[in-house]
C-alpha cells in the first residue's frame, strides 16, 4: 500500500526570519529559497509583504526565481494586507495566500478587541476576498490551542464555506502537549463539516521543547501538512525543526507510515547555508545536523561503531548530507579507537606498546579534553623514546610520511562502510594481538 504523502511547508523565510538575529535581505532569501527547492520542500512561505518594502520585494523575487514549489505569502485578515500579498505573488507559478486571525479569547479581548461573532465574520470575509486573488488559500486561527474548542470549530467551518483550501492549526505559544494536540486534530476531523475537503496543517512552536513531538502527533491524528523551519529557527524558542520531522518520518516508518518529497541528503547543506547567512550557529548536540550528531567519544560507543555502526547510529550520516561519522579522541575514548587513529597516522603497535601509549593518552586527555593529531604524534614519540622499540612495536618505513600527510585532522573519520552501514570486513587494528571482545568492550569505561 502506498504511504500517505505529508506536505512539507517551510517557513524559514517568514516565521524563521522573525527569530532575533535571523533577518535576511532579498538576495539571501532568494539564495536560501533556491536551496529549499533543491531540498524538495513543497511550500515555501517567502515572507509577510505588508511588513516592509524589503519583505514585499523578497516575496516578489522568490516567486519569480523558484517556479516549482508553492510560494506562500502571509497576510492578516484585512483587505490591504491581502491586496499587497497578492501583488507580491503575481510572478508565482503556484501562489498561495496565507490568511491568519487570532481566535483565543485572550487575543480577541486584549489584542484585537473584537467579539467572537466579529471574529467569525472577519475570518470568513477575508478568506472569501483571498479567493478572488488565488485558488490556493490557507487559513490559520492564531493561538488555536488556547481557543475554546467549540468556537474554534465554528471559525473553521465558516472559512471552509468561504473557500479555504488548507486549515492550519497553530500552537502559537508552544503551549500544547502531544496527546492533547493529536486529540484536537482528531476532533476537528470529526466535528467540523466539510473538513474532509481541505488539507489539515500543523504549525508548532517550541516554547516547551515539544514542537516536533506535537507536529508528529498532529500527523498521526490526520494532519497532512507540517509547517517547520530549517534548524528550528523562529520566534522565541523557535519552530518545529524540519530536519527532525522529516527524519523521524523516514526512520520510524513502522510508527509513521507516511512519506515526504524531501531529498534528505540536502538537509545538512541547507542547514549550513542558513547558518552562514544568519550567523547563528547550530547547537553542537542538535539532532540530525549538529556537529555532534554523528560524533562518538565514549570508548564503548567507539568500539561498537568500529564493529558495526548499527550499534550506535540509527541513520547514516550520508543520508542527511553529513560526510561521515567521527570518532573524537578524548578521556572517554577506548583503546580500539586510539589504535585505529595511530594506524591511520602510520604507526602500528603490538599490545604491550599500545597499553603504554593508552595510559599516557588517558592522562593527557584528562588535561586537554580533546586529543588532536599533533598531540598524539608527540605522545607517541615521547613514549617510544622512553622505552626502546620492541620488535613490531613501530613500523618505521612510511610512518613519518603518513603522519605528516595526515596533518592535524582530528576528529577522525570512520572507515568507509557499505550501504547497510555494517562494518563487516573491517580488519582488526591490533593484528595478531587482537583483544578479547569483552576486554576491548570494558576498556575505557
Amino acid at each position: 500500500m502506498e504511504s500517505a504523502r505529508i506536505t512539507i511547508f517551510d517557513t524559514s523565510l517568514r516565521d524563521g526570519e522573525q527569530s532575533p538575529g535571523c533577518s535576511m535581505n532579498v538576495q539571501e532569501k532568494v539564495r536560501l529559497a533556491r536551496q529549499l527547492d533543491r531540498l524538495g520542500v513543497d511550500v515555501i512561505e517567502a515572507g509577510f509583504p505588508i511588513a516592509s518594502d524589503g519583505d514585499f520585494s523578497a516575496v516578489q523575487a522568490v516567486a519569480a526565481a523558484v517556479p516549482r514549489p508553492v510560494i506562500a505569502a502571509l497576510a492578516r485578515a484585512a483587505r490591504h494586507d491581502l491586496e499587497r500579498a497578492a501583488r507580491a505573488l503575481e510572478a508565482a507559478v503556484r501562489p498561495r495566500l496565507h490568511v491568519f486571525l487570532a481566535t483565543s479569547d485572550i487575543h480577541l479581548q486584549h489584542k484585537l478587541r473584537i467579539s467572537r461573532a466579529q471574529c467569525i465574520d472577519q475570518a470568513a470575509d477575508s478568506v472569501r476576498l483571498a479567493r478572488t486573488y488565488a485558488d490556493d488559500v490557507e487559513f490559520s486561527p492564531e493561538d488555536a490551542t488556547r481557543t475554546e474548542p467549540e468556537f474554534l470549530f465554528q471559525v473553521l467551518e465558516a472559512v471552509i464555506q468561504a473557500g479555504a483550501t488548507t486549515l492550519n492549526i497553530p500552537d502559537t505559544v508552544g503551549y500544547t502537549v502531544p496527546s492533547e494536540f493529536g486529540e484536537l486534530i482528531r476532533n476537528l476531523r470529526e466535528r467540523v463539516p466539510g473538513i474532509e475537503n481541505v488539507v489539515i496543517s500543523a504549525h508548532c512552536h517550541n516554547d516547551l521543547g515539544l514542537a516536533v513531538a506535537n507536529s508528529l502527533a498532529a500527523v498521526a491524528g490526520g494532519a497532512r501538512q507540517v509547517e517547520c523551519t530549517i534548524n528550528g529557527i523562529g520566534e522565541r524558542a523557535g519552530n518545529a525543526s524540519l530536519e527532525e520531522i522529516v527524519m523521524a518520518l523516514r526512520v520510524r516508518t513502522d510508527r509513521f507510515p507516511y512519506c515526504t518529497a524531501v531529498q534528505t541528503e540536502e538537509l545538512y547543506p541547507t542547514s549550513q547555508m542558513l547558518e552562514e547567512i544568519t550567523g547563528i550557529p547550530v547547537q553542537p548536540n542538535k539532532a540530525i545536523i549538529g556537529r555532534n550528531a554523528f560524533a562518538h567519544e565514549a570508548g564503548i560507543h567507539q568500539d561498537g561503531m568500529l564493529k558495526n555502526r548499527l550499534t550506535y547510529e540509527i541513520m547514516t550520516p550520508q543520508s542527511v548530507g553529513v560526510p561521515d561519522s567521527k570518532l573524537v579522541l578524548g578521556k572517554h575514548s577506548g583503546r580500539h579507537a586510539l589504535s585505529l587513529r595511530c594506524e591511520q597516522l602510520g604507526y602500528h603497535f603490538e599490545r604491550r606498546a599500545l597499553d603504554e601509549i593508552y595510559r599516557q593518552f588517558v592522562v593527557l586527555a584528562d588535561q586537554i579534553k580533546h586529543v588532536h593529531d599533533h598531540h598524539l604524534l608527540r605522545l607517541i614519540r615521547e613514549t617510544c623514546a622512553e622505552s626502546p622499540a620492541a620488535p613490531g612495536q613501530v613500523e618505521p618505513g612510511q610512518a613519518a610520511a603518513q603522519a605528516a600527510a595526515a596533518g592535524d585532522s582530528s576528529p577522525q573519520s570512520l572507515p568507509a562502510a557499505p550501504e547497510d552501514f555494517s562494518v563487516v570486513g573491517l580488519r582488526s587494528v591490533h593484528g595478531s594481538e587482537t583483544l578479547s571482545e569483552q576486554e576491548d568492550y570494558l576498556w575505557g569505561v
